[in-house]
């Protein structure tokens, strides 16, 4: 297997309100395909699908069990200085996400604070003084 992640797909509630969050809120490039149903962002390296809780689990042949508070699983969006980490999180409450932890210094030496989306779904927002994870180093 090649080390790397395609899609990340996130089971919706209600499509069009988490579309509306990705696309218009953290204006995130969506991408149209041919159907309804689904919706997806272009990505830098990945792409972030957006699906119905319900046929989510159809399709993986599961009952639906709806995800409750922390569920051990966290996305991260990775910016090259400590501002940014202020103003992305500021622009996710603006669009309808709850901050759940403010920016701060963490311990292992960066600076970061997470959002819970309107779905649940946690993002960490950070700053990584050791090693540039944001979407600026893919680019060079």
């Amino acid at each position: 297997m090649k080390p790397k992640i395609s899609i990340i797909t996130l089971g919706v509630e209600n499509l069009d309100a988490a579309t509306h969050f990705y696309r218009d809120g953290l204006q995130l490039p969506e991408h149209q395909f041919d159907g309804d149903g689904i919706s997806f962002f272009a990505l830098s390296g990945t792409w972030l699908a957006l699906y119905p809780h319900q046929a989510l689990a159809e399709d993986i042949g599961i009952p639906l069990e709806k995800p409750t508070g922390y569920n051990g699983v966290t996305l991260a969006h990775n910016v090259v200085t400590k501002e940014e980490v202020d103003a992305v999180l500021a622009q996710a409450v603006a669009a309808g996400a709850t901050l759940i932890k403010p920016a701060q210094s963490v311990f292992w030496g960066g600076y970061s604070g997470y959002f819970k989306d309107p779905e649940g779904y946690l993002w960490e927002v950070a700053y990584n003084p050791f090693t540039d994870l944001s979407w600026e180093a893919d680019q060079r």
